[in-house]
């Protein structure tokens, strides 16, 4: 992973961070969100965020390339050690290693703060994938250690048809 630097996000890097969502938004079910965000939208998003979780961006020549971040699980203070996470990759950054470390840099700071267990919410095809939606983020996230949690059957709709939602889990902490 040479030139690549993970760093905290900064509210500046909205519009950098919001192209490589837009992608998600417009071509694939990998969000079920509809509408790209206004970047003032994804400001706010950002300063929530990080306001209690680490949010991560990954910079390969001086531009960035991916970035992660750990949010709410449930608003509920007996999750308070369980937190969802969330990663995007420009097209550009796919299979050389971007995702594994921005994910393991995400997991060292969430261990950090104590948290014990990660929650990954993936859209997956409900029979076979399609133009825009496949199988891979749930193989990344297996590939990473995560486990299948549980399955929602045809729970989202975008591009007129019917997708599934899987949670996965990793337990990254004590529970004591």
């Amino acid at each position: 992973m040479n030139g690549v630097t993970i760093r905290n996000v900064k509210i500046s890097d909205a519009q950098n961070l919001l192209e490589i969502y837009a992608h998600y938004v417009k071509n694939t079910a990998i969000t079920f969100e509809y509408d790209v965000p206004s970047v003032s939208e994804f400001e706010s998003r950002i300063k929530h965020i990080t306001a209690k979780y680490p949010y991560l961006a990954a910079e390969k020549d001086g531009r960035i390339v991916g970035y992660a971040y750990a949010g709410v699980f449930k608003d509920r203070a007996a999750y308070d050690r369980s937190v969802e996470v969330t990663i995007y990759l420009d097209a550009s950054a796919q299979g050389q290693g971007i995702g594994r470390a921005l994910y393991q840099q995400l997991e060292t700071a969430l261990k950090e703060k104590g948290i014990t267990n990660l929650y990954a919410c993936i859209g997956v095809p409900s029979d076979k994938a399609d133009e825009y939606l496949d199988f891979n983020s749930m193989q990344f996230h297996e590939h990473l250690g995560y486990t299948l949690a549980g399955t929602f059957h045809k729970c989202g709709y975008k591009f007129g048809r019917w997708y599934d939602m899987v949670w996965l889990e990793k337990i990254i902490g004590m529970h004591i």
